[in-house]
C-alpha cells in the first residue's frame, strides 16, 4: 500500500475503555475532529467490556467512578457492578456523538514512527493508516496473565481466565479450582460457590479484606442528583475529598494504617470462627502494600462445606489432580484464572517502534518510565493514558484519566502554536528526573516497604505502576506542557525556526541530541 492510499488522521487512539472514550470525548470538544478510535474488539469498554464473570463489580464507590463530564445521576448502587458501568460508557458514547470515530476490529498490530515524515505508521488488522499523534489507552488491564504450570496443557478439564469467562461452560455440579485470590478472584468465588459441587481456592498468598460498605442508591437519591445536579457533585466531592486525605498514610506514613489493619482483621475475625483456616487467611504482611480488597461475602464463601483453601500456590497439573506447591492434591473439572494482568510487561509496548528502531519493550527492559506518566523519550507525539506510575492504590483511575486528558489537549495545543510539521519527542533527561523523582518518593511507601510482593512492582522489584501522590497533585503536574522537557523535531531539510510558544524557550533545531 502507498503512502497515497493510506488514511491520514491527526490523532489515533488506541482502545475504547475509560481512557480511549474520554481521549475521544476530550478531543471532540477541543475542536479536534480527525481521529480515530482503534478496538480491537467488537464493542467498546474495555476491562468493562471483558469482564463479565460472576459477581464483577467495581471496588471505586460509583460517583467517583465515572466522568466530571458526564456525571450519572442513575447509578443504582453506591458500587456498581460490571453491566452498570458499561452501559454507563455505552450512553458516554453516545452522547458525545463518538460512533463516527470508532473503529471496532482493527487490532494495531504494529506502530512504527517515520522520522522523514514525521508521523506515526500504524499497521491494523483491518488495514493500515498513518496519524500525526497517536494515544496508547490499552491499558495495564487488557492482556490476561495465566502463569505457566507443568502440566497445565493436558488439562482434560475446562480452562479460562476469570477476564475471558466462557459463558457457554455450564458450571454447575462441576468440581472448580480457581487460581489467586486477587481483586477478581473474591467476587467470582461467591459468585459461582452456591451452583458449584466443589470449590478448591488456590491462595498463595492471602489479601487484606475489608467490608463493602454497598447499598441500595435509593429512588429519592436518584431523583436529587437528577433535579439538582450539585448534590452529586457534592457526593462526588465527598468521596474525592477523604481519599485524597488517606494518601498520605499509603505514600508516606505507612504506620497510620495499621487502625485499618485492625478493621481488616475483625472483619476477618467475625466471619471466619475455625482458628486453622482464618489462620490461613490472615496476611503476613502490612495492609496496603497490595491493593486493599473490599467484600462482604468472600469469607462466608470460604466457610462453606463445599469449599476448599489451598493455602499455597498451584505447582503442577497432572491429567485432572492439581498439585499444590505444598504437596495438597485437588480432582477439579474445570480451571478459572484469577491471576491478573500483563501490567508491567504491557504487551502493546512489543507493537510500537520509535525512532531509533526499537520497540518500546526493549526501551522499557530495565523498567517503565514516562514523564508525567504519558511521554517516553525516542517516541515522538506518542501519548500513553494509564501509562507508567500512573496507578492508585485507593482511588478512582478516572481523575488520572482526566488529568492526563488535559496533558494531550495541552500537548496538540502546542504543536498548533509551533505550527507547520513539527514533533514534540520528551527529553530523556526529563524523563529521568521525572522518574528519580518518583522513586525517591516511593522509597518510604507502604507499596515499597510492606514487605510483599504486588503486581506494583516488576521483575527488579521496582515500582513502576503507583503514583505516590494526591490526585490534584497530578493535576497540577499534567495541566500544562512544558516545551523545556521536549525536543522538536522537524523535517529534515525544513531548517531553522523559532517556535512562540507560551511559557516556553525550547529549543528549534531540526533535530536535537537527546539529553
Amino acid at each position: 500500500m502507498t503512502e497515497r492510499d493510506r488514511q491520514h488522521v491527526r490523532v489515533a487512539v488506541i482502545g475504547s475503555g475509560f481512557g480511549g472514550l474520554g481521549a475521544a470525548v476530550r478531543l471532540r470538544r477541543a475542536g479536534v475532529t480527525d481521529f480515530v478510535v482503534l478496538e480491537r474488539a467488537q464493542a467498546l469498554g474495555g476491562t468493562w467490556r471483558d469482564n463479565t464473570y460472576p459477581g464483577c463489580a467495581c471496588d471505586v464507590p460509583s460517583h467517583l467512578y465515572s466522568f466530571s463530564f458526564a456525571p450519572n445521576p442513575a447509578w443504582p448502587r453506591a458500587f456498581s457492578g460490571q453491566e452498570h458501568i458499561r452501559a454507563y460508557l455505552e450512553r458516554v458514547a453516545e452522547t458525545f456523538r463518538l460512533g463516527p470515530h470508532l473503529r471496532f476490529g482493527h487490532e494495531v498490530r504494529q506502530l512504527r514512527w517515520n522520522g522523514e515524515r514525521l508521523h506515526w505508521e500504524v499497521s491494523t488488522s483491518q488495514g493500515e493508516l498513518t496519524a500525526d499523534v497517536v494515544v496508547s489507552a490499552a491499558g495495564p488491564l487488557a492482556d490476561p496473565s495465566i502463569p505457566e504450570v507443568p502440566g497445565l496443557a493436558s488439562f482434560p478439564g475446562k480452562v479460562f481466565h476469570s477476564a475471558r469467562w466462557d459463558h457457554e461452560y455450564d458450571l454447575r455440579g462441576k468440581r472448580v479450582a480457581v487460581i489467586g485470590t486477587g481483586a477478581s478472584a473474591i467476587q467470582l468465588v461467591p459468585g459461582i460457590q452456591p451452583v458449584v459441587e466443589r470449590l478448591t481456592l488456590f491462595q498463595r498468598t492471602p489479601p487484606w479484606v475489608l467490608p463493602r460498605a454497598d447499598r441500595p442508591i435509593t429512588a429519592a437519591e436518584r431523583w436529587l442528583h437528577e433535579k439538582l445536579p450539585v448534590t452529586g457533585k457534592l457526593r462526588r466531592g465527598v468521596l474525592w475529598g477523604v481519599r485524597e486525605w488517606q494518601v498520605s498514610a499509603f505514600a508516606k506514613r505507612p504506620g497510620e494504617l495499621r487502625t485499618v489493619q485492625w478493621l481488616a482483621k475483625s472483619h476477618l475475625h467475625r466471619t471466619v470462627k475455625d482458628p486453622a483456616l482464618r489462620a490461613a487467611l490472615t496476611p503476613d504482611y502490612r495492609i496496603g502494600c497490595k491493593r486493599i480488597l473490599l467484600s462482604n461475602d468472600f469469607y462466608p464463601a470460604l466457610v462453606r462445606p463445599n469449599v476448599d483453601l489451598v493455602p499455597s500456590g498451584l505447582a503442577e497439573v497432572r491429567g485432572s489432580t492439581l498439585i499444590a506447591a505444598d504437596g495438597t492434591r485437588a480432582e477439579a473439572d474445570a480451571i478459572v484464572f484469577g491471576t491478573g494482568f500483563h501490567v508491567t510487561d504491557l504487551p502493546i509496548a512489543e507493537r510500537v517502534v520509535g525512532e531509533a528502531g526499537h520497540t518500546l519493550a526493549e526501551e522499557w527492559k530495565d523498567g517503565m518510565g514516562a514523564l508525567r506518566g504519558s511521554s517516553v523519550a525516542g517516541f515522538p507525539n506518542f501519548l500513553t493514558v494509564i501509562g507508567p506510575n500512573t496507578g492508585l492504590g485507593n482511588s478512582s483511575m478516572i481523575l488520572i484519566i482526566e488529568s492526563q486528558l488535559n496533558y494531550l489537549v495541552d500537548f496538540l495545543r502546542q504543536l498548533d502554536t509551533l505550527g507547520g510539521k513539527a514533533a514534540l519527542d520528551a527529553r530523556r533527561s526529563a524523563v529521568n528526573a521525572w522518574n528519580r523523582r518518583l522513586q525517591r518518593r516511593l522509597e518510604r511507601s507502604v507499596w515499597n516497604t510492606g514487605n510483599c510482593t504486588s503486581w506494583y512492582l516488576d521483575a527488579q522489584g521496582r515500582n513502576t505502576v503507583v503514583w505516590p501522590g494526591t490526585t490534584a497533585e497530578f493535576r497540577r503536574a499534567t495541566r500544562r506542557v512544558d516545551l523545556q522537557e521536549y525536543r522538536l523535531l522537524r523535517p529534515p531539510g525544513a531548517g531553522r525556526r523559532t517556535p512562540v510558544a507560551a511559557g516556553s524557550t525550547a529549543g528549534t533545531t531540526t533535530r536535537e541530541d537527546a539529553r
